[in-house]
Order: structure tokens, then sequence, then C-alpha cells
């Protein structure tokens, strides 16, 4: 393998993984800033110039919190559930083409990690093993209310995984590919969202729920079993969990944006191949706020309702959106 091959990569992912950790850190200033103005209310803004170094000062308070881990606990697994949460939001993105490639230093320089003909199902694989993690995590606390919280949070994301996936199918049958890159290349003249609003809507709903979000987010419901499966958790292994779940908010909302709205297609990209990941960050920034409005706005489901949601409603209408979507293309001849 060539030395400049590696270096790239080693670029790639150093610079991705800033990016998250980055985001991370101001999605949580994003969100309170966005719910505090829809609210009529005074976010964050006393750390910092109009509360600038809010998660600055969010961040050094978790890293000095005293750190406890239950005497009865499972040690080695209740130290290993938060990482195993957070590791799949970061590698998630590895297939997500960010533009078109460059010509830097005299080499054709992908905008990309990596490009693999199943990047779909990547994806799919990689966004179930956060599932192992809070469930481990509520059963190494010995506690029966984590243990409780656990279990229903893995029911839950298993649950609208089902949903999430069927609603990959869309995309997937109209660009005739599993590839993200090919996704997005056929995306160039209209925006999969055009010929899929319902599959789009099933899949950002979806999405909610996986990543325990409102009104889906029973997993943290303090007035639901203490909080659930995290109940003992505490300093840096409680951040990691929220660390988790903001990653994963903007993972989601890339796959989002590049799935059903064109990725990193907009105006003038062929002609300046840098204005692709701008145009990838403006459409995830629009998403993170929709997000952040439905939690200002809805109210949370009652368990036994989400469920039923999940099962009756999100799975049924996912099937027919398949269903539907495979006739037409039929029709059309392909």
């Amino acid at each position: 393998m060539e030395p400049a091959l590696i270096v790239e990569w080693t670029i790639k992912s150093a610079l991705l993984l800033i990016v998250l950790l980055t985001g991370f850190m101001y999605l949580t200033l994003y969100e309170r800033k966005a719910l505090a103005r829809i609210q009529t209310r005074i976010g964050p803004n006393r750390a910092g110039p109009d509360g600038w170094l809010q998660p600055v000062a969010d961040g050094l308070k978790l890293i000095f919190k005293e750190e406890l881990v239950p005497a009865q606990a499972y040690k080695v697994v209740f130290i290993l559930a938060p990482v195993i949460t957070v590791i799949p939001a970061f590698v998630i993105l590895a297939v997500l083409p960010w533009g078109e490639s460059i010509t830097l230093f005299g080499r054709q320089i992908a905008l990309r990690l990596s490009d693999i003909n199943v990047g779909v199902l990547y994806i799919v694989s990689i966004a179930s093993i956060s599932v192992y993690g809070i469930v481990l995590a509520g059963w190494s606390s010995n506690n029966k209310y984590a243990m409780l919280g656990g279990l229903r949070s893995s029911a839950q994301m298993i649950s609208y995984e089902l949903a999430l996936g069927l609603a990959f199918i869309g995309p997937i049958l109209l660009a005739g590919s599993m590839s993200l890159a090919d996704i997005v290349a056929a995306q160039k003249p209209i925006w999969f969202v055009v010929y899929q609003p319902v599959g789009v809507l099933i899949f950002f709903i979806a999405v909610l729920a996986e990543v325990n979000r409102a009104p889906f987010d029973m997993p943290e419901a303090e007035q639901e079993l203490t909080a659930g499966y995290h109940t003992e958790y505490s300093g840096l292994k409680f951040a990691l969990f929220f660390m988790a779940e903001y990653i994963k908010m903007i993972a989601v909302s890339a796959i989002t944006a590049t799935m059903f709205f064109g990725g990193y297609h907009g105006p003038f990209v062929d002609q300046f191949p840098l204005l692709g990941p701008l145009y990838l960050f403006i459409k995830i920034v629009l998403l993170l706020f929709v997000m952040i409005w439905v939690r200002a706005t809805l109210p949370r489901f009652r368990y036994d309702r989400l469920m039923a949601f999940g099962w009756k409603v999100m799975l049924p209408a996912a099937l027919v959106n398949v269903f539907v979507t495979a006739v037409v293309i039929v029709l059309l001849g392909g």
C-alpha cells in the first residue's frame, strides 16, 4: 500500500473525528439556543461571548465530576458499555461522500473516506451495534430500574430499525445501487425526496426513535424508571452516552441529506467542488433544526403507544412504500 495513501486516509480520519467532536460540542449549544428562541426565553449567555464557551464549561465540569461505580456492578462491562455506544457514532460516516474529488498537491483526492458498493448495508449494520451498549449498560449496573430501562430502550430501537431499514430501500431502488456515491450521483437531476416524500417521513421518524430523541426519548425520561439505562453513570461515562446521542444526530442528519436531499449537490458544485461539503453542512444544520423543533413542540409518547406506532403504523407504511416504489419503477420500465 502506498505511504501517500495511508497519510491521506489518516488525515481524512483525523479531520472527520475533529469535525464530529466539535460538532457534538456546539450542537448542544445550538439546541439550547434554538429551544430558548422557540420558547421565548434566554438561553446560555454567560460563559464567553453570548454563551459560545458554554460547551467548554460543560465539558470541564463533566471531566472533574466524581466517577462512581456501583459496588455490585459488573465492572468491566459497566466501563465498556459507554464505549460500545459511542464508537458506532464515529465510524458510521466512513462511507459518506462529502463532495466531488479535488486535485491537491498533484493528487486526485476523493472527498470521502471509503466508497464501498454496499454502503447502505454498512450503515444499517453499524447503527445496530449501539443497541448492545445500551442494554449492557442497564444490565451491568445491577440495578433493576437501569435493567428495565435498558431492555425497554433496546426494544424501542430494534422495533424502529425495521422501518428504518425499509425506508432505505426506496433510494436504493431509484439509484439501482447500495453505494452512497451512486445514490448521490443519481440525485443530480432531482432529489429523491420528490419521488419519496412518504419514505423520507418514515425515515426521519424512525431516525428520531433510533437516536432516542423527543418524542421518542423514553430511554432518558427522568420520571420513568429514574432515567433508565444510565441511572448509575456519572462523570465522563455519563457524558459518553450523550456524546453518542448528539454525534448520531449529526450522522443521521448527514445520511438523510445524502439519501433524500441530494447530498453535497447544489449550484456550481461542478465548477467549484469545495462547495460540496458546504452544501452538505447547510443541509445537516437544517435537518438538526427540525429535530430540535420537534423536541420543542411534541410531548413524549407513552411507551405502549410508542411501540404500537412502530409496529402498527411505521412498519406497514414502510412496506407499502417499498411495494409502491417497486411497482412504479417496473411500470415505468426501470
